[in-house]
Order: C-alpha cells, then structure tokens, then sequence
C-alpha cells in the first residue's frame, strides 16, 4: 500500500502544470492557445476510430437518472461532472479541444439506461461516458460499452465482483467499504449481531450477501435481513422486527428516495441512534440523501465512504467552493457526487498521456494515472480499473452533514473479487 503523503510516482502528460482556477488548485491543463495544442495533435492522428472528435471539439456523454427515484441521488453527479469540464475546459480542454456533452436521462430505468448508452455510443459517438448509479444500471449497459468498445466512468460505491475493460470505476468496491466498514463497527461498538437491510436489486443484495458471510467469518450474527422494492415508503413492518429482534448493527443499504421515508419512520418508531445500541451503519446514505431526508431524522447515524463533503484538506476546501459556486450555497455534496467529478479529470489524463481520444490507447494509459489533487486527498488507477483510496467512517450531524470519525491511514488496494465472498 501507498499513502497519500508518499504515492507512486505517475506519467506526467504533455504541457502538464499546476493552475489555480478561482480559488481551486487543480489538475493542470495545457494553457497554450487551442489552434497551437491542436497543430500538435492533430484529428486523424487522435481519432483514429471514428469518434466525435474534430479540431476544436471532443463530444462526451453524461448519464444519470435526472427524473424518477433515483434522481435524489444521482443529480450531485450531473453537476460534479459538468463542473470537472467546464474547469478543464477553462484550462484549454483536452488536447487542445472544448469537451461539449450530450445529456441523457436514464430515468431511474434500467433499459432506459441501455437504450441511452446506445445511442451515445452509436449515434453521438462519444468519446467516453461518465454516468449510472445503481448496479442495475451499469449491469445494463455494460453490454452495450463492451459491444461497441466505448469508455464508462462509473463513479458509484458499489459490490464489486467485476472488471471490465470498458469501466473505470471511481467509487470503492466491497473491501474498501463494507469489509472495512463491519470491521470498524465491530470493533469501536462491540457489535455482535446485525439485521440487513436493502432496496431490492442487485447492488444491495450482493453487499449484503457479502456483509453476511464476513459477518459470519467474525463468529458474529445476523438476526434479520430484509429487501423492498425501489421506491418502497412503508417500512413500519421490518421496523417493528427490529425493535423485537434487538440487533447491535442495524445495516442499511436502501437507496434513493426510499431513504426519507425509512429514516423519518425510523425516528417517530422511537429509534434513538445518538445512543449506543442498537447503532445504524449504512453504506448508501450520503450528503445528497440527508438533504431530502433532513438531518435531524439520521443524526446519531454512521456511513462507511471514502469522502465526506467536511473533509479536511486544501484540495476538498477548494472543490467544495467551486461546486456552491457553479450551483448555490446551499448545496451539498456527497461522496457519489465527488467520484463522479473525478471522472472527466482521469479521462483527460489518460487521453493526455495516450496523446490520443482511441478507446484502445487510453485503456491502456489509464493504469497508474494519478490524482493528487483529488477532493478526497489522493488517488491512482489500480491495472483492475478501480482506485487506491482510503476507507472512512463519519458520523451525521443534525445540520446534515457528517463528521469524520475515522479514516484508513493508508490508501487501500481495491479487490474486486476478494477471496472468500465470491
């Protein structure tokens, strides 16, 4: 492992440097006026595929679901990744090209999802995707990037047990979160039996399948374990059994706009979680969640990511300030919305350090690109796709955010397919 003060050494790509941009210091451009960046690269040399590349622009694609139940959680990613590009575009683009980006609403459906990402692919031509949520989603469109050889940056937390060379995946698989997440519970909370709870579709049922049998490992117990349809409002039932079966953990994977209904019902069952026991762990809840559900309904509540919006250092301080600047003081930004911001950042390395848009040449340059001025502090792209990061643990705050409670000192190894929880 490397930490984050001393990370492996990385390709720089051409005219690379550091800039400020407003008050963010970020990944640097080349600041050379475009017609003199593109003399060097020039179309038929970068676009050798057919892809919707010319001399002054580079088309990309952005899809999330902006309508439906799942647009509470996945409207941080819109904005962040369409902040990632208007900065690099403000810096002189990406080889001397403006990126402009064709928006899709995968409306919280998951063939809508593979309808979308074909069109992108086929019809636009996009020279990468950054987009889904849901496991579901990226399930569906995984087909469609693999069949037409395009490039996704998937920035979800997610289950893990897959490597596509067709994904980038800027979230954090199962060690880095829910292995990493129990043992920190366990340890900190003496926790010895948990129920599980989900939304009812892969992502929730495969971590909590994984939760299980690591739970199990520890010699420990789970006493209930529950799933409810996307959208579900009526949690009182599985509530109840909660309250009966006592469990130290309550483990919460329940997405979207389910969560304000299950954390308001939770409070008025009379589930105090600012005191010991039982304590609630989730893995699915972040600052874009807590907006909806209000901070005063999940207070006392725990999260295993790997950024909170309160970090603590100058990269975060600086992106924080450029997101409310771009979208209003009053937003927040969650640990989903951050990944995906990261997105556009690494395609742009990778194409700067592959001197080409071809799909093939920067799936080989992406290994090793690193980003030391990530919010979350620092990454780098591992050979499997995933990224080296640190594994957090915060604690929500009645204001709607959390504090951070715990961190890894160093950055974790991704392991998508750990032995044992497959």
């Amino acid at each position: 492992m490397h930490s984050d003060k001393t990370p492996a050494s990385a390709p720089r790509s051409p005219a690379r440097r550091r800039v400020s941009l407003g008050a963010a210091a970020l990944i640097a451009g080349s600041m050379m006026p475009f017609a003199a960046f593109t003399a060097d690269y020039p179309t038929a040399k970068v676009n050798t595929t057919g892809l919707a590349v010319t001399d002054d622009v580079v088309k990309v694609g952005i899809l999330h679901s902006v309508t439906g139940t799942m647009s509470i959680s996945e409207t941080g990613s819109v904005q962040a990744e369409k902040l990632a590009i208007s900065q690099i575009n403000a810096m002189g683009g990406v080889l001397g090209r403006k990126i402009e980006y064709i928006q899709e609403d995968g409306a919280s459906d998951w063939p809508t999802f593979a309808e979308k990402a074909k069109k992108l692919l086929v019809s636009d031509k996009a020279a990468a995707v950054f987009g889904c949520w849901t496991s579901a989603s990226r399930k569906a469109v995984l087909p469609v990037f693999e069949q037409y050889n395009g490039m996704l940056y998937y920035p979800t937390f997610y289950e893990g047990l897959e490597e596509s060379p067709n994904v980038i995946y800027t979230g954090q698989e199962a060690t880095q979160q829910i292995i990493a997440g129990i043992d920190w519970i366990v340890k900190e909370k003496k926790a010895k039996s948990f129920y599980l709870l989900g939304s009812d579709y892969i992502w929730p049922r495969t971590s909590n399948k994984i939760a299980r049998k690591h739970i199990e490992k520890l010699g420990l117990k789970v006493v209930g374990e529950e799933y409810y349809p996307l959208g579900h409002t009526q949690f009182n039932s599985v509530i109840n059994k909660i309250k009966l079966r006592k469990p130290d953990v309550i483990y919460v994977i329940v997405v979207g706009g389910s969560n304000v209904a299950f954390y308001k019902q939770l409070k008025a069952a009379g589930i105090d979680m600012t005191k010991e026991k039982p304590a609630l762990l989730t893995i699915s809840v972040t600052e874009d969640e807590i907006r909806g559900i209000g901070g005063e309904n999940i207070v006392g509540a725990y999260a295993a990511m790997k950024y909170f919006q309160s970090l603590p250092n100058e990269n975060n301080t600086s992106f924080v300030k450029a997101f409310k600047e771009m979208w209003g003081e009053d937003i927040v930004i969650g640990d989903v919305t951050q990944a995906a911001y990261l997105g556009p950042w690494l395609w742009k390395a990778a194409v700067e350090k592959a001197g080409s848009f071809d799909i093939d040449k920067i799936r080989a340059a992406s290994p090793g690109i690193e980003l030391k001025t990530a919010p979350e502090g620092y990454v780098r792209i591992h050979k499997n796709h995933h990224l080296w990061s640190k594994t957090r643990v915060g604690l929500a705050q009645t204001d709607g955010q959390y504090k951070v409670v715990y961190e890894t000192k160093e950055l974790m190894e991704p392991d998508p397919f750990p032995k044992g929880y497959q």
